[in-house]
C-alpha cells in the first residue's frame, strides 16, 4: 500500500503540472484510483498519463525558452539581460544562487518526478490491450524519449546525476538504503544515448496534425547527437578542473582523459540525423520586398548560395509564429507547442515577446528585454565582413545618422523608420539580415498590425518606430524607470507584425512554438564535431543496420556550415582548413544564429570559455540621455545593474540542499559544499 500511495503522490504532481503545461487535464477518476493497473487497462487514461509526462516539460520543469523569470538561462549570459530587478536572469548573472537558493523552483525534483512517471508508463503500457501493438511501442518510445530528455536536462545543469532503477525504489527501505549515489558522467551519457536509440527504433518519423510536437524518430536522434556533443566538449572531455567531483571511493565522476573518439561519436550521431533526408532549413522565396544580398552570394540557388530565397524572412518567420502549419516547417525537429500560456496569464514564450514589446504612448508591453552591445557587435556586415574590417560597399560608421534621404538599397531595412525625429544611427546600417530580425534599436518599427483605432479613427501605434532615449516613448522615465531595456537595445526576435499589446485593451498574440531543437543547430554540431577530428572513425548506426564513418572532411563541414550562412544571406566561411580559426568562426556563428534560444549560456560553459567571456560587464548605450543629445546616447556604457562575476564552481549548479539532506550518498558539486 505504501508503494501505491507513493505512486499516487507522483501522479497528483503530474496532474498539477499538466494544467500549467497546457496538456490534457487528467480526469477526476485518477484522483480516486487505488491501483496504477486501473489506468493502463484503459486507452483514454493511458493516453492521459502520457500527456502528463509531457507536462513536465512545462514551466519550472523542462521549459527552455521563455520569459526571464521562468528560465533565466535564455537571457542570462553575455548576450542579453532583463531589466526588472530581482529576476532569475539577473540573479543568474550576479551568481546569486546556492544550495539553499535554487532560483529554479524545484527543477531537480520536478525532472526526477517526470522520469518516474515515464518509467511507470514504460513498464505498464503492455497492459493496455485497447491499443494495438504498434501504438503501444510508439507510446513506450515516447516515454523513453521523455525520460532520457529529462535526464539530459539534469546533466546539462548539474553534471553527473544518480540514475534511478527503472522499477523505482522500495519506500519500505530506510533513508540510507534509499540513498542513491551519482553515476559518472560517461555512465549518464551512455544510458541517455541508449534510451534515445531504443526510442528512435520505435518512434514514428512524422506525426499527424493532432499530435505535432510529440517525440519522433528524428527528435530522438537529434537529442542523442546533442548529448554526445556536450560530452565531447572540453568541460567533460579531459577536464582536470572538475577532478574534485568524486564518488564515495574517491574516483572522479568526470573522466580525466581526453578522448577524441567522443567528438567522432557526436559527429556520427549528427550525420545520422542529416542522412534521414527528412529535415531542411526553412526558407521563404524571394519576392519584390526582399532586400537582395550581394550578387556573388545570390549567384547560386540555395543551398549552394542564397539565390531564390529571402534571408530576412526565412530567419524571422522561424520564430514569430508566421508558420501556421508546422508540417511546413522541416527545420524544427523537436518543439514545444504548449509554450504559449501567456494568453492566459502565464510567463512563457508569448510573454517573452510581451516583455520585449514597447511600453508607453499606447503600447502596453513591459519593454524590459535588453540586448548587450557585445551581441550587437557580433553580427556581420551585409557582405559578411566584420564591422572593424568593413568594405567600402557596406561601410560601418559609429557616428552620424541615417536619414530618409538615404537611397542606398542597403538601408532598406531601416529606411522605414527614417522620419526626421527617428533618424537611425549609422551603426545599424549595412548589417546582415539576422540582425534586423533579432534586434530592436532606436527607429526600429513595431508594426502592431492588429492595433485598435482611437476615437479619431487613426492608429497611433501602428507601423510606428520606437526609441529608447530618456523621457521618450520607450525610454527611461522617472515614474517607471525599469520599463525600458537597460542597454538601450531591445529584443525583436519572436515578435510577429500582428502581435499587439495596447493600452486600450487590444491584445493579439500570434501562436508560437518553442524551437527546442532545430536543424540549423544539428548542422552546426556536425561541423563543430568534424572540426575536432584528426583520424577516421566508424560506428554502427543507431539501429545496427549500417555503419557511419567520420573524419575531418572539409567538404562535409562546408556542406553543413555553409547552409546556415547562405540562409542568412552571407558568403561561406573561408577558413575550413585551419581547425583553430574555424572553431572561432563556428562559435561566433552559434552566438548569432541561436541568439535568445537558451544556447549561449551552456555553450560558453561546455567550451570552457565562460571564464573569459562571462567576466566582463554587460555593456550598452547610455539610457539616461535624451534625444536632444542623441550622439551621447551611443557612448559605450557599463550597465551597473548586472555585476557579472565568474567562479569555476559555476560550471555546474549546486544541488539543492533539501536533496542532499534526503539522499546522504548524493555528493554536492565542487565549491558548493557550504
Amino acid at each position: 500500500m505504501k508503494k501505491i500511495i507513493y505512486i499516487l503522490a507522483l501522479l497528483f504532481t503530474a496532474v498539477s503540472l499538466s494544467r500549467c503545461g497546457k496538456y490534457l487535464d487528467v480526469d477526476p477518476y485518477f484522483k480516486d484510483m487505488v491501483n496504477v493497473d486501473s489506468v493502463f487497462t484503459n486507452k483514454n487514461y493511458t493516453e492521459q498519463w502520457l500527456n502528463d509526462v509531457y507536462a513536465y516539460f512545462g514551466w519550472y520543469g523542462g521549459i527552455e525558452i521563455a520569459f526571464a523569470d521562468v528560465t533565466g538561462f535564455n537571457l542570462a549570459s553575455d548576450d542579453a539581460m532583463f531589466s526588472n530587478a530581482g529576476s532569475l536572469c539577473e540573479n543568474y548573472q550576479n551568481a546569486q544562487f546556492s544550495p539553499t537558493n535554487e532560483l529554479n523552483d524545484g527543477r531537480w525534483g520536478t525532472l526526477y518526478q517526470g522520469i518516474r512517471q515515464a518509467s511507470i508508463l514504460i513498464h505498464n503500457i503492455d497492459k493496455c490491450l485497447e491499443l494495438d501493438g504498434n501504438t503501444r511501442e510508439d507510446y513506450r518510445g515516447q516515454a523513453r524519449f521523455l525520460r532520457a530528455y529529462f535526464y539530459w536536462m539534469l546533466i546539462k545543469q548539474w553534471g553527473p546525476v544518480p540514475l534511478l532503477p527503472d522499477e523505482g525504489l522500495d519506500i519500505n527501505l530506510s533513508y540510507e538504503e534509499l540513498s542513491t549515489p551519482r553515476n559518472t558522467y560517461d555512465e549518464c551519457v551512455d544510458y541517455i544515448v541508449a534510451e534515445f536509440e531504443e526510442a528512435a527504433i520505435h518512434l514514428e518519423q512524422e506525426r499527424s496534425t493532432a499530435y505535432l510536437g510529440m517525440a519522433t524518430k528524428g527528435a530522438a536522434l537529434a537529442a542523442r547527437a546533442k548529448v554526445l556533443l556536450y560530452a565531447a566538449s572540453p568541460l567533460y572531455n579531459g577536464n582536470h578542473d572538475l577532478f574534485e567531483l568524486k564518488d564515495e571511493a574517491g574516483n572522479p565522476l568526470i573522466n580525466q582523459n581526453y578522448d577524441e573518439r567522443k567528438w567522432a561519436r557526436a559527429a556520427a550521431a549528427a550525420e545520422e540525423v542529416i542522412n534521414t533526408g527528412w529535415y531542411e532549413l526553412y526558407t521563404v522565396p524571394v519576392s519584390e520586398e526582399t532586400v537582395l544580398p550581394p550578387a556573388e552570394v545570390r549567384s547560386r540557388e540555395f543551398p549552394y548560395g542564397c539565390g531564390g530565397i529571402d534571408p530576412y524572412e526565412s530567419y524571422r518567420q522561424l520564430f514569430n509564429g508566421a508558420i501556421r502549419d508546422m508540417k511546413d516547417n522541416r527545420e524544427f525537429i523537436f518543439y514545444r507547442q504548449f509554450n504559449n500560456a501567456g494568453a492566459t496569464g502565464g510567463e512563457d514564450l508569448i510573454d517573452l515577446v510581451k516583455h520585449s514589446y514597447p511600453h508607453n504612448s499606447g503600447w502596453d508591453g513591459w519593454n524590459t528585454n535588453a540586448v548587450s552591445l557585445k551581441q550587437v557587435d557580433a553580427y556581420y556586415m551585409f557582405d559578411g565582413r566584420d564591422k572593424d574590417n568593413a568594405s567600402e560597399g557596406y561601410p560601418y560608421h559609429e557616428d552620424g545618422f541615417i536619414t530618409a534621404d538615404d537611397a542606398d538599397s542597403v538601408y532598406k531595412f531601416v529606411n522605414r523608420a527614417s522620419e526626421e525625429k527617428y533618424q537611425v544611427s549609422r551603426r545599424f546600417g549595412n548589417r546582415e539580415p539576422r540582425f534586423y530580425a533579432s534586434i530592436s534599436f532606436n527607429g526600429c518599427v513595431w508594426e502592431s498590425e492588429n492595433a485598435y483605432k482611437n476615437q479619431n479613427g487613426t492608429v497611433d501605434i501602428q507601423n510606428k518606430p520606437c526609441n529608447y532615449y530618456r523621457g521618450g516613448e520607450n525610454g527611461k522615465t522617472s515614474s517607471e524607470p525599469e520599463f525600458c531595456p537597460f542597454t538601450g537595445i531591445g529584443l525583436f526576435k519572436y515578435y510577429h507584425p500582428d502581435d499587439t499589446w495596447q493600452t486600450s485593451g487590444a491584445v493579439y498574440q500570434t501562436y508560437k512554438v518553442e524551437p527546442t531543437i532545430r536543424y540549423a543547430d544539428v548542422l552546426l554540431w556536425y561541423a563543430e564535431a568534424l572540426n575536432e577530428l584528426t583520424q577516421e572513425y566508424s560506428f554502427p548506426t543507431y539501429d545496427g543496420r549500417g555503419t557511419v564513418t567520420v573524419s575531418r572532411n572539409v567538404e562535409k563541414m562546408r556542406s553543413a556550415f555553409s547552409q546556415v550562412r547562405f540562409r542568412a544571406g552571407l558568403p561561406d566561411a573561408d577558413n575550413y582548413d585551419d581547425a583553430a580559426q574555424f572553431r572561432v568562426t563556428l562559435k561566433r556563428e552559434r552566438q548569432i544564429e541561436l541568439f535568445a534560444e537558451s544556447a549561449r549560456y551552456f555553450d560558453l560553459r561546455r567550451w570552457k570559455d565562460a571564464p573569459t567571456e562571462e567576466v566582463g560587464p554587460i555593456k550598452g548605450f547610455n539610457i539616461n540621455i535624451t534625444s536632444s543629445k542623441r550622439e551621447d546616447f551611443y557612448k559605450e556604457t557599463v550597465i551597473s545593474r548586472v555585476q557579472k562575476r565568474w567562479m569555476d564552481k559555476m560550471y555546474l549548479w549546486p544541488i539543492p540542499k533539501n536533496e542532499t539532506d534526503r539522499n546522504v550518498k548524493l555528493q554536492q558539486n565542487p565549491g558548493w559544499e557550504r
